[in-house]
């Protein structure tokens, strides 16, 4: 058992600062990303220099007179030259916009003051713990993968709550509990886009895509369910992938990894007490309350949350409204657990709640600093917009159509996504290309959507540049500091490969049967 192993000089070289070579087990390709990847900065350095990269490669470019053709308005795009007056005028000018106006920044940022409600109050840990603590040893592993893809429902909350619970389950059952950090952060970042239920996500990007729908011929909206069905089956995938992916290769590998446990780790379940039960109760009926209360507002034909003219629901001011729908369905039973277990005395404590919710962020802001800048950089010199058309023809110039061009369409995006962690950002570069052009060869633009959503989440799990991958190495190094960024990712890619290839042969099931993909959307345009 790993158990046995954990005391092995765990007084020597964990005790040192900064990861050390160790004997990981990982051989061949997967070897060299390992060491490579070990030798990668922190991602805000990262960025630093890919911003920098732009810069010179925008001069570079803009020299060489390099453009590209937009297929939909037929403007010649050229590249820009950021070395200049203008373009350090621009920066010096906007730099602070660039960061406060970031897209994502808003709905994130509302989305987890509510989840911070019911995290903080207790409400969302005991939740999930109960979840994975219920179940039998058998069927633990698909849970642990589906709580962790559902857990990001309304933000990044399953990649922060689920890999320290995974890790505490895995101990218990004997097994390294770094596998089970592993685990949970690859079930929460690699299906961050599957869920059984509506999530932010879907908010976001259908966004996006209805301001390129709303502008073509036959005008359309994309709504924040018109992938949901897809979602749903994707979450099981999920589960069952990837509990094979833990068993078969994790578990093994970890196998050959030392490891200690702290004095803030837990290292045993514990039962819930009579407050956490009276405190889920409490919650329990306040959510079935609130959940009644959407459903009189939506379900009657004459509800106000239905279309006004049409009294449809596809579109909606509900679907169109879920944020701060999703806010209250989080913060309401939040607030009845925290009061029933007394971790909430006063409303204030509602507003520390939240503060403290935004204070955890203070990582994630400091790198968005650098992020939106990136963004904005490569979008100012148009060589996103000239990398996506380039990109766009390279697709059409193969000669590939129906699945084995969707196959291609995913792969960029995947391989994109390594370098350019903002799915919102990626989707407003290809969105423009790519769903005018798929239109044209008559599929749904909800299914370019679908799509794009498989490839820009496959990639997640092994991005060093993802926001949360410094929170994983941090965990790691609460069990063995010696274990570096290039073995953790050498540890991860198993889930990226065959994830990506489950969820394409799914794909290709689905387009082959001809299933609606979510609520009133199909493959193709009627």
């Amino acid at each position: 058992m790993e158990k046995d192993n954990k005391q092995k000089n765990e007084n020597q070289s964990n005790d040192k600062e900064g990861a050390q070579p160790v004997d990981t087990g990982s051989t061949g390709v997967v070897r060299w990303i390992e060491i490579l990847g070990n030798k990668l900065p922190h991602p805000f350095w990262i960025f630093v220099w890919i911003c920098i990269f732009i810069v010179v490669l925008s001069a570079v470019t803009s020299f060489l007179g390099v453009s590209a053709t937009d297929p939909s308005t037929g403007d010649v795009v050229e590249a820009q030259n950021l070395i200049s007056g203008d373009a350090l005028r621009r920066f010096v000018q906007e730099m602070v916009t660039n960061f406060a106006h970031f897209a994502p920044f808003g709905l994130v940022l509302v989305m987890l003051m509510g989840v911070s409600v019911a995290e903080r109050s207790g409400l969302l840990a005991v939740a999930m713990r109960t979840v994975a603590f219920s179940v039998p040893n058998k069927i633990v592993l698909p849970v642990i993968f589906i709580i962790g893809a559902c857990g990001n429902i309304g933000s990044d909350a399953g990649v922060v709550i689920v890999p320290p619970i995974a890790a505490l389950i895995f101990t218990q059952m004997g097994l390294n509990p770094i596998a089970g950090l592993i685990a949970g952060y690859a079930g929460a970042t690699a299906g961050f886009t599957a869920n059984f239920l509506i999530a932010g996500t879907d908010v976001l990007l259908a966004g996006i895509s209805t301001s390129i729908t709303e502008q073509m011929v036959d005008g359309m909206e994309v709504s924040a369910t018109s992938n949901w069905y897809f979602m749903i089956a994707s979450t099981v995938l999920l589960g069952v992938v990837g509990a094979f992916i833990v068993s078969r290769f994790t578990i093994p590998r970890c196998r050959n990894f030392e490891y200690q446990l702290s004095s803030d780790i837990p290292t045993e379940r514990t039962s819930l007490t009579s407050e956490e039960r009276k405190g889920l109760r409490h919650a329990g009926i306040s959510l079935l309350f609130y959940v009644i209360l959407i459903a009189i507002l939506v379900v009657p034909g004459w509800a106000p949350l239905r279309d006004p003219e049409t009294g449809g629901l596809v579109p909606s001011p509900f679907l169109r409204g879920l944020i701060p729908i999703l806010f209250f369905f989080f913060a309401i039973p939040g607030y009845y657990y925290g009061k029933a277990t007394g971790s909430i005395k006063k409303s204030n404590d509602v507003l520390k709640f939240m503060e403290n919710g935004m204070k955890e962020l203070s990582g994630y802001i400091v790198l968005m600093l650098v992020v939106a800048q990136f963004i904005n950089l490569f979008n100012w010199s148009q060589l996103d917009t000239i990398l996506a058309i380039s990109g766009a023809e390279f697709l059409e110039a193969s000669g590939l159509v129906g699945p084995f061009m969707f196959v291609l369409y995913m792969i960029i995006v995947a391989v994109i996504n390594i370098f350019m962690g903002s799915g919102s950002a990626k989707w407003a570069i290809f969105a423009p290309i790519f769903i005018p052009m798929l239109a044209q060869l008559g599929y749904n633009p909800a299914f370019v959507q679908l799509m794009y959503r498989v490839g820009d989440s496959i990639t997640n799990c092994i991005s060093p540049i993802y926001p949360y991958f410094p929170l994983l190495l941090g965990w790691i190094h609460k069990y063995n500091k010696n274990l570096g960024i290039g073995t953790i990712i050498s540890l991860l890619i198993p889930y990226a490969v065959i994830l990506f290839l489950m969820w394409t042969v799914l794909l290709f099931v689905w387009f082959g049967l001809g299933l609606p993909i979510g609520v009133g959307e199909g493959i193709y345009l009627e």
